[in-house]
């Protein structure tokens, strides 16, 4: 697995995965939602972010997008989740800044305890102004 910064070729495979990853680990928020925010990730998430990508053989699985110190995305193929993909990605974030904020909706039980296992902590408790579901806002401060 190789961790490349992003390029542009790799825009359609990412949507892809984050689509269906959010589809997956949001299933009590409609697929309707997720699908007409691929636009603002293609045309103004995306580019805003400092980005990585795993590759397996040249083929993205995975990718983290950073801005600044907030941890803006971190989003696995569905069916690469539990290889070890998610560590890597989160290990070259964290060696970019010595703090890392994220939000995470509450309802996604998965990646509370995967930032949790990450060294992450919960700040505060929140509503999403997208959607109205509770997230919460987590910290990890590094050594």
């Amino acid at each position: 697995m190789d961790i490349v910064e992003f390029a542009p070729e790799h825009m359609e495979h990412l949507l892809d995965i984050w689509l269906k990853a959010s589809v997956q680990a949001h299933d009590f928020i409609p697929s309707s939602f997720w699908e007409g925010m691929l636009p603002a990730m293609q045309d103004t998430y995306l580019p805003a972010a400092r980005t990585w990508v795993a590759l397996d053989n040249g083929q993205p699985q995975g990718f983290v997008s950073l801005v600044e110190d907030n941890l803006a995305a971190l989003f696995v193929s569905p069916d690469q989740q539990g290889k070890g993909i998610g560590r890597l990605l989160m290990s070259r974030a964290k060696a970019q800044s010595k703090r890392l904020q994220l939000t995470v909706y509450k309802e996604n039980v998965s990646a509370y305890g995967f930032y949790l296992a990450q060294g992450f902590s919960v700040l505060n408790e929140q509503s999403d102004p997208h959607t109205g579901h509770p997230e919460l806002l987590m910290e990890w401060v590094g050594d």
